[in-house]
């Protein structure tokens, strides 16, 4: 039985604690958080396309659809890029792309037409293996139910959804175990070339494929790391799956960390990050005896991207080391929670 293969389907999960407090935070403000959300894309994508329409005969009204696309397509890159942490292009309106990593697998761009399903066909495509949320589709405007309908239609190829969230280290995390479980019985039953996509093919689907490769092929894990990259210019976040494969291993046991913000003239504090994503908060418990806000949260061992929001600004922890400025100036600083646990608190200055 190959590596990981047997531990898959089911594993507990334990809820070891230690009570674990970081150095207590001053206000410091900064300008915006590091990554943006769908939510946030399609906000920015409205006022663009609003900027740029067009209205009159049908030929405007072509060029005014191509430029929404192509809007949508930079948008989508950008913020790709500042979530990813790596310089990261996708233009959607070119069709679907994709790249051979092995004979047998491909990473690629979404199915946009029921029409691609014919293409992937032809190159020996068995399976479909999609990892997008329906926000994703909506989006860029797939209608995945006409592209299902499509494929059901056909005798030798399946479409199959195991949905990762954008963006999100931690959900692909959280999930891998499941998703590459499910893979594992998909190409199984169907043999031949599988292929897994998700939007752009360069964050979730290269991720899924490597933890694939590592866990159920042999490979090792810098070895299909790099055969990857070889083959396809992509960024899957390695960290997410050596932290997914100690959470197989170590039954996914958790600690409880408590945050703390050092501030009793502020009406509230909320943490965004952490394992819930940019797009959503968590708001801290004021402690009139102790003068703190605190927030107390079992966490996996890892590490993990937070910033506050006090009063509706963003801001951080400025006692914390400070790691190297991406390309956009923006620094990231560290907290050491405990042997087990990082976490990332994230500064714009």
């Amino acid at each position: 039985m190959n590596r990981l293969q047997s531990l898959f389907m089911e594993y507990p999960i334990l809820g070891s604690r230690s009570s674990i407090r970081p150095t207590q935070t001053l206000k410091r403000h900064s300008r915006r958080p590091p990554a943006l959300n769908l939510g946030m894309v399609r906000a920015d994508l409205r006022a663009n396309v609003a900027k740029n329409a067009h209205s009159g005969s049908a030929a405007s009204t072509e060029k005014s659809s191509s430029e929404a696309e192509d809007v949508k397509s930079t948008i989508y890159s950008s913020n790709m890029t500042e979530a990813m942490g790596a310089v990261l292009t996708y233009r959607h309106e070119l069709g679907m792309n994709y790249t051979f990593i092995r004979p047998d697998l491909i990473v690629g761009s979404c199915l946009q037409t029921p029409l691609d399903v014919d293409k992937l066909q032809k190159i020996g495509v068995r399976t479909i293996f999609c990892l997008q949320q329906n926000s994703d589709l909506e989006y860029f405007g797939v209608d995945i139910g006409a592209i299902q309908e499509y494929a059901l239609k056909c005798n030798d190829i399946e479409h199959c959804r195991a949905e990762i969230r954008d963006f999100d280290a931690f959900d692909l995390r959280m999930r891998l175990p499941a998703v590459v479980s499910k893979l594992h019985k998909v190409v199984n039953r169907n043999g031949g070339v599988t292929y897994i996509h998700c939007t752009a093919g360069l964050g979730r689907a290269p991720a899924v494929a490597l933890a694939y490769m590592f866990w159920v092929q042999g490979y090792k894990l810098g070895e299909a790391h790099q055969i990857l990259l070889n083959k396809r210019a992509c960024f899957p976040k390695l960290e997410a799956i050596k932290s997914a494969t100690a959470d197989i291993l170590t039954g996914l046991s958790k600690n409880r960390v408590t945050l703390t913000w050092k501030d009793d003239s502020c009406s509230s504090v909320e943490v965004s990050g952490l394992d819930i994503g940019w797009g959503q908060r968590i708001p801290l418990t004021f402690d009139k005896e102790q003068g703190l806000w605190i927030l107390e949260r079992d966490l996996p061992q890892g590490h993990y991207e937070y910033k506050y929001i006090v009063d509706g600004v963003w801001t951080c922890n400025k006692f914390e080391p400070l790691t190297s400025p991406n390309s956009d100036g923006m620094l990231t600083t560290m907290s050491k929670f405990s042997i087990t646990i990082q976490v990332l608190n994230c500064e714009t200055d």
